[in-house]
């Protein structure tokens, strides 16, 4: 075990491995090599001008996936390395999470899902393993960007009998019903904490959240009068930053607490032992759980559906739905990569590449891309 580690963290000396036998790296962990290259990866590039909650061009300041991926990492980061688990490969993992999210954010996945539904249907989830392992273009003896198995395994957070079934190994824990290892739970939850609580700040920086709509969420009460007893003037843009990053404060010091009780209960002692548990170990306790979920029906209902959401969504959908059909009709429309690629394959074939090629679009690539077709 790696110095410093606890016994159930993941340990690079006894991982499965990459797909394809490389020399081990000189300077750096096998996990920091994954997380070096996801970042040098384009995937991970593109995320700079794809939608989160607002569509890029609607304002600078507002989160990016790329942004949101960086948070996610700062929050994985700082709870693996509280509980003495692996950072690296948690850090790679939370970087990687989002690669395969098509432009638009969930408007463009459900619509890209709906375009394919009869062709084996589109997750962003597993778009972002099918990015890491083939579409990205980069090195001369792969395909893809070779990860470690645990990087991998950590990408793929959830996935239908369907499709596990052709992953092989990658895939046997959801036909076993077996865990992830634990740096893989933190980036699932990071991911929830991150998104809940920043979009609080967009929602509320773009005006449609209100002070008043947020006091109802107790998570977010529970703050504001700590903050306001503290700081009675405080305006409002550093007030609600304050708030913000004490929620986020108190939800990560639950889930460390909570995850430590959980760990010490079960009695594991090796990564092993976490795959076998009889459910995920990274957890928050049942009171913080139901602030988090209450927070987010509640973003759910007032941001992610208000009205001015909507009217981006209907255009993100209808700008996807059009492209999808275009290439359908003329895959010639298509970069002779995909084309080709496109052109090689039966009809589930050549759905999947125009899929691969609009979910690998930014928000403005897409926007230009629809209004090429209508000259």
């Amino acid at each position: 075990m790696s110095e410093g580690l606890a016994p159930y963290a993941a340990d690079e000396s006894l991982s499965r491995g990459r797909l394809y036998k490389e020399p081990g790296p000189t300077f750096r962990s096998e996990y920091q090599r994954d997380r070096d290259r996801i970042i040098h990866s384009t995937a991970f590039r593109r995320l700079m001008y794809k939608t989160q909650v607002f569509v890029n061009h609607e304002g600078d300041l507002y989160r990016t996936r790329l942004t949101h991926s960086l948070e996610v990492s700062q929050i994985g980061r700082s709870v693996a390395y509280a509980l003495k688990l692996n950072e690296p490969l948690t850090e790679a993992v939370c970087l990687a999470h989002d690669l395969g999210h098509t432009p638009f954010g969930h408007a463009g996945q459900d619509t890209l899902n709906d375009c394919m539904r009869d062709h084996g249907g589109f997750e962003h989830n597993l778009q972002s393993l099918r990015v890491v392992d083939d579409l990205e273009a980069k090195y001369a003896d792969f395909p893809g960007l070779n990860l470690m198995f645990e990087t991998r395994e950590g990408i793929l957070k959830h996935c239908s009998k369907r499709n596990a079934r052709e992953l092989g190994e990658l895939g046997r824990r959801f036909l076993e019903r077996r865990q992830p290892g634990l740096e893989a739970q933190i980036a699932n939850i990071a991911d929830a904490i991150a998104y809940n609580n920043h979009d609080v700040d967009d929602g509320f920086r773009a005006g449609l959240l209100t002070l008043e709509q947020l006091r109802t969420q107790e998570l977010f009460e529970q703050q504001y009068r700590e903050v306001r007893g503290l700081y009675p003037d405080l305006e409002d843009r550093r007030l609600i930053y304050e708030i913000i990053r004490r929620m986020i404060g108190t939800v990560v010091s639950d889930l460390v607490e909570e995850t430590r009780r959980k760990l010490r209960a079960s009695g594991v002692r090796s990564i092993d032992d976490v795959r076998d548990a009889d459910e995920p170990l990274v957890a928050m306790s049942e009171g913080i759980y139901a602030q988090h979920i209450s927070l987010k029906r509640f973003l759910n209902e007032h941001l992610y559906t208000h009205e001015q959401k909507l009217e981006m969504t209907r255009r993100a959908q209808a700008i996807v739905r059009e492209l999808f059909a275009a290439y359908r009709d003329d895959i010639g429309l298509m970069p002779p990569e995909f084309a080709d690629r496109a052109a090689a394959g039966d009809e589930d074939g050549r759905a999947r590449v125009i899929a691969d090629y609009i979910a690998g679009m930014t928000d403005r690539f897409a926007i230009k891309a629809h209004e090429a077709l209508s000259g």
